[in-house]
Formats: C-alpha cells, structure tokens, sequence
C-alpha cells in the first residue's frame, strides 16, 4: 500500500492548493476586467465636471442660458470660440503671464533652496543640526493667515507690496518647510556607500550633492515640483493680499469678473479652463516621475 493510500485511508488532509469551484474559476478570469472598467467608469466619471467646463466655453453665451451643456452633442453648431475671444479682449492674457511669472520662480527657488537645505541636514553635521531640523518641521504647522498682517506691513517699509517679488517671496518662505521636510527625508535614504566613494574620489559636498544625489532624487524634486507648482499656480488668498490690479494672477481677475459681472460664464467659463489646463498638462507630462516619488517614500 503506497504512502498516498495510507493518507487517504487515515483520513489525513490533502496537501497542495486547493481545488476551485466553476464559480471560483469565472470570478478569476473576470475580475481583472473588471477591474480595469470599474477603475475606468471612475475616471470617466471624474472627467465629467472638466469636460463640462471645456463644452461651456466654447458654447455661445445664449446656448449656455438656454440649456445644459449636453446638448452640443445634437446640436454641435453651438461650439464657438467667441469666448475666448471675449475673455482675451479683457486683458486676460496679462493675467496669466502674471501667473507664469509668480509660479515659475516661486517653484524653481523652493526646489533649489529646499534641495540644499535638506542635503546639509541629512548628510552634514553641522552644530545644531537636529534642533533646526525640528524648528523646520514645527514650521509645518504654521497657518499661512497668521502672517498676513506682519508681512504686509513689512512689504509696505520695503516697497514690496502689490508687486510681483513680493508675492513670490510670500510663496517661497512658506513653501520650504515641506520641500524641506520631504527632501530631506529622500535624501537621507541614499546608501552612504556612495556619498564615501564619492568623497574617496576627492568630491567635496557641492560637487556630490551636485552629481550624485541631486541627479538621484528626480522622483521626489518632480513630486515636489508639482505639488509647489499647483499650490502657487491656484492660489488666491496670497494674490488678493498681495497683488494689485496690475499685478493679478488668472485666480484673482476670474475672482474680479466674477465681482463685477456676476453670472458672466462667457468670460469665466474659458478663463476657468485655461487656468486648469496648463497644471493638468503638467502633470501628465511629469507623472511617472510623480508615482515614483510617491512609492519611494512609502517603502523608505
């Protein structure tokens, strides 16, 4: 009598993976399918809001009395791109080059400060390391609303109010606690081995922080970026302090629009989509980049 028998015969459980049923086996085959619709009639269904919006814009404004959106699909003569005109022909165009002029800076100096501040506090010791590290982090919690006042009064001694700088400078000083909390955090998760070979080399901590780490931590600057870009991009309480009539970012002269003309949707409905269109673009454009940033931080 072989072993097997002798199992079978004492009653003792089979070994291996067990056996499915009919059921079991057609939920495995579709439920990966399944899946992937459910996750795709979820965006879908989050798209709807921004394909409304772009619909809007370039209806005619006595479409968009008359009836909803959904309603071009019968009848695709009510597309026009009137509105876009109307909206640049309110000096809109400034508007967002104010914006490009605030955001870009504002993100590209939080990168590049927050970047060698994190890397003198994950790779050099320097007294005092640890409680400034603690006062950065303290700084998270910080409300933006408390410094409103005291920056005000200190941009109208230095001439900065209702300028361009001082808006970016508001973005910046505010920005850098996170970017320094999360790059530091990366770049602390960097093998010491290659900062010691680099040193072996002759590098000094520019030239490593320049070729060796920075060039590693694309994942988290991208993450960074798009985080300061959107936060500066879609700001509106820092512009209305902040930036005056000549100055205004796209946030604040919809903001105006919408003060002065009340329901004027041919003028905020294409303004509110080109505001939107530039920070999904980009994200788009940087999102593997993103992803990667995200899951190296969570397994860190």
């Amino acid at each position: 009598m072989t072993t097997a028998t002798l199992d079978r015969t004492a009653g003792a459980p089979a070994t291996g993976a067990p056996k499915r049923g009919v059921l079991g086996r057609v939920v495995d085959r579709i439920g990966g399918g399944l899946v992937q619709v459910v996750l795709i009639l979820i965006a879908l269904f989050w798209l709807v809001p921004t394909l409304g919006l772009l619909v809007v814009s370039i209806r005619g404004e006595q479409y968009n009395n008359a009836s909803g959106w959904w309603t071009i699909f019968t009848q695709p003569a009510q597309l026009t791109l009137e509105n876009y005109a109307n909206l640049l022909a309110t000096g809109f165009t400034s508007s967002f080059w104010n914006t490009v002029l605030i955001t870009v800076p504002a993100t590209l100096l939080v990168i590049g400060l927050a970047a060698m501040a994190a890397y003198a506090f994950a790779w050099i010791d320097f007294p005092g390391r640890d409680g400034l590290f603690l006062v950065v982090v303290g700084l998270l919690v910080v409300p933006i609303q408390i410094a409103l006042i005291p920056v005000a009064k200190l941009y109208g001694t230095l001439g900065l109010f209702g300028s361009i700088p001082g808006v970016v400078l508001f973005h910046v000083a505010f920005g850098l606690p996170f970017a320094i909390f999360l790059l530091r955090n990366f770049f602390a998760g960097i093998p010491r081995e290659l900062l010691e070979a680099a040193r072996m080399d002759g590098a000094g901590e520019w030239k490593i922080f320049a070729t060796v780490v920075f060039p590693l931590a694309k994942p988290a600057v991208a993450s960074l970026g798009i985080f300061q870009f959107l936060w500066v991009w879609n700001d509106l309480l820092i512009a209305l302090v902040f930036a005056n009539t000549e100055n205004q970012p796209m946030t604040k002269a919809l903001q105006s629009q919408m003060r002065q003309f009340g329901t004027n949707v041919d003028i905020l409905a294409p303004g509110a989509f080109l505001s939107l269109i530039i920070p999904l673009v980009l994200f788009f454009a940087f999102q593997r980049y993103f992803v990667q940033g995200m899951m190296a931080g969570s397994v860190k």
